[in-house]
């Protein structure tokens, strides 16, 4: 019988957290980069990134940005690139989806539903900032609502999938699959699809492993057995909600993008740290790391056979 292999997704820095926070956070290109690379090599087969401006360290969509981080990684290594079409909570989808029609990945993230992203609570804990847009943007967060209407999920697929681009279907709370199976309904998107459940993000569900049954049995009702999974668990839920989740048979994503925490009180040295510690938490439960080629098999990307 063939050994059962976990993905290892790492999200590299994200759009949420600022300088300020944490020192490991990588900011310019060549840090993504350093960071993505190390990440891959301590066992991620999928490589999440955003990007951000290398002077102020504010989150970018801007194309050219990823024209100088995606390249090299993949010139290092060969971890497959999923590319967020997240990345800002008010820009328009066209905008959003602008890096992923110039560097064509295997994989891009696509957000299933609108929600009250928010993290506004953090500028409560830091008295000063290391530049003049953290507060104004991680307070602003309160008054946001992150759109994904079902229109914007069309228009990137419609953009998308011409490429052979296959997605990430982060699911923020139930209601997400719903909407997600009703777009395969219409033709939008084919199986197998890959879920990322999405928990402890203020707006969408919360991370309580009762939440993550109640997510798995609405797939499982909804998708039979035309999907996979993986679960994120923002802050000090990353680590107990990986080690469930890959319990359970399902797959992990860690990174700074969704915790800067290696355990409580203790921020992460680096992405690869994060990596190297639910990879021993996986092969503690006498389970296989997937490599690259596998995530690329079992998620049916188009270069599995290649």
């Amino acid at each position: 019988m063939a050994t059962r292999r976990t993905i290892i997704t790492c999200a590299i820095t994200g759009a949420i957290h600022t300088p300020t926070m944490s020192d490991a956070l990588p900011l310019t290109p060549e840090q993504i980069v350093d960071q993505a690379v190390d990440a891959a090599k301590a066992g991620a087969a999928i490589l999440h990134l955003h990007a951000r401006d290398p002077q102020t360290g504010a989150p970018s969509i801007d194309p050219g940005l990823f024209e100088q981080i995606v390249p090299e990684i993949q010139s290092r290594c060969d971890a497959v690139i999923n590319i967020s079409t997240g990345g800002s909570l008010t820009s328009s989808i066209a905008q959003r989806i602008a890096p992923a029609l110039v560097l064509q990945p295997e994989m891009c993230s696509l957000n299933m539903g609108s929600l009250n992203f928010s993290f506004h609570p953090l500028a409560r804990r830091y008295e000063s900032w290391k530049h003049d847009w953290e507060q104004a943007y991680v307070a602003g967060s309160e008054a946001n609502i992150f759109r994904n209407t079902f229109a914007d999920i069309r228009e990137a697929s419609e953009a998308l999938k011409p490429h052979g681009i296959r997605f990430e279907h982060e699911c923020y709370d139930v209601g997400h699959l719903y909407n997600l199976k009703f777009c395969m309904d219409e033709g939008q998107f084919e199986a197998p699809v890959f879920l990322q459940f999405v928990m402890g993000i203020l707006g969408g569900i919360g991370a309580e492993i009762e939440n993550l049954m109640v997510m798995k049995a609405t797939a499982d009702r909804l998708f039979r057995d035309g999907y996979r999974w993986s679960v994120l668990g923002a802050g000090n839920a990353q680590m107990r909600l990986a080690t469930v989740a890959a319990a359970l048979g399902g797959n992990v994503r860690v990174g700074l993008e969704d915790s800067l925490f290696i355990r409580r009180g203790e921020l992460a040295r680096t992405n690869a740290q994060q990596v190297a510690k639910v990879r021993s938490l996986i092969e503690g439960l006498d389970l296989a790391v997937a490599s690259p080629d596998d995530a690329r098999e079992t998620l049916a990307l188009r270069d599995a056979a290649a």
